[in-house]
């Protein structure tokens, strides 16, 4: 809908979009060391929350047929070597290029992930700052449906089975060992 009113869903989309990089750069300082793997979850969930309220939406179509420049994109090469390096041997993982079409087996990162959503986020985002509700919500819908929703879900799935391998597998012991020798890159 070309005339719809976008401030709204974007302001809300914004303030979803702020929490995730809020706890990304959280996680990425290292401060919160014990509470990687649960801080993550609750963040990757609840931004693929939000992205499946846009994807639910009708599509969003701007006024004019071109997108402004929303400016340089995000400069995220430090998160991305701090999550590296906080991640360590449970950065990589098994995943499938396209379940529906090929079930072909490709290597994942969870620290990619991480930061391809972000970057995907943070380009609507300057459309939101520029005052651009509608071009934000349309950036946010487009990248959500094509690219960030997917890396997000494949993130969150992931995480949740890293958790549940934390929690479940081991001895409270082994959980500590396993905790510290992975946020020092040594599994």
């Amino acid at each position: 809908m070309v005339d719809e009113d976008w401030t709204q869903p974007a302001r809300d989309m914004h303030a979803e979009v702020e929490a995730y990089f809020t706890s990304l750069e959280t996680v990425a300082s290292g401060d919160e060391a014990g509470t990687v793997l649960p801080l993550l979850l609750l963040s990757v969930g609840q931004l693929c929350s939000a992205g499946a309220r846009l994807g639910a939406l009708v599509d969003v179509v701007p006024r004019e047929r071109f997108e402004p420049d929303a400016g340089p994109d995000a400069d995220l090469e430090r998160i991305r070597e701090q999550l590296h390096d906080l991640l360590g041997g449970l950065d990589d993982y098994c995943d499938l290029e396209d379940p529906v079409l090929t079930g072909e087996v490709t290597r994942g990162s969870l620290t990619d992930d991480l930061v391809a959503v972000a970057a995907d986020l943070a380009h609507g985002r300057e459309h939101f700052v520029a005052g651009r509700p509608t071009e934000a919500m349309w950036w946010w819908q487009f990248s959500y449906l094509s690219s960030w929703g997917e890396r997000a879900a494949s993130a969150l799935r992931v995480l949740h089975t890293l958790l549940a391998h934390v929690r479940l597998d081991a001895d409270d012991e082994q959980v500590m060992e396993a905790e510290l020798a992975a946020l020092h890159g040594g599994v």
